[in-house]
């Protein structure tokens, strides 16, 4: 079974199989994350989204990902252009992206806070269902041995190690409470 990780940072410096872009359905690098991987993976991988073409909210495109570390780019359509992100299309567009990591053969990827930056989604309902996905889809049959969350910034970092923290104690309770059971 592969693992969780958190690391505040900048997720366009991982050195990992992919990184995933908060993206817009048009596959736009506008700002935000999308705007950080413009900037420094150089334009060949807007190039490919144009060629790639839209996408509906909820699902995932990849790329190449130019002149940054990871091999790959993968697009999670949280919102559309100028919209907002919401819990459904967070949780269809990252479990689109793990599919596509799995099916790709990927080892590890690394993802963003998707939707709570510039799609306005609350960053402890992000973490939670970020987290819950990311679980769950290492739960399955997967390539992945690394599901990498990197926040941007120590507020959210700590959200989302929050969020973490609490799980683990309830799956533990939970453990202990089937323990109690058989005795």
């Amino acid at each position: 079974m592969g693992r969780i990780t958190l690391l505040e940072g900048d997720i366009t410096e991982q050195d990992t199989d992919a990184i995933v872009n908060a993206a817009n359905n048009e596959l736009v690098l506008g700002a935000g994350v999308a705007g950080a991987i413009r900037e420094k993976g150089g334009p060949s991988i807007q190039r490919e989204c144009d060629e790639h073409g839209a996408i509906e909210v909820g699902e995932a495109a990849i790329t190449g990902a130019g002149d940054l570390p990871a091999r790959f780019v993968i697009h999670a359509a949280g919102m559309a252009p100028g919209g907002s992100a919401d819990e459904a299309s967070v949780r269809c567009s990252l479990r689109a992206s793990l599919e596509l990591a799995r099916d790709r053969g990927l080892a590890s990827i690394a993802i963003p806070a998707i939707g709570a930056g510039i799609g306005g989604f609350a960053l402890q309902r992000c973490a939670e269902v970020s987290l819950e996905e990311a679980g769950a889809h290492l739960d399955g049959e997967t390539s992945l041995e690394e599901v990498r969350f990197v926040l941007f910034g120590e507020p959210a970092y700590r959200v989302f190690e929050m969020v973490n923290d609490a799980a683990r104690v309830e799956a533990q309770m939970a453990r202990l409470a089937r323990l109690r059971e058989r005795d």
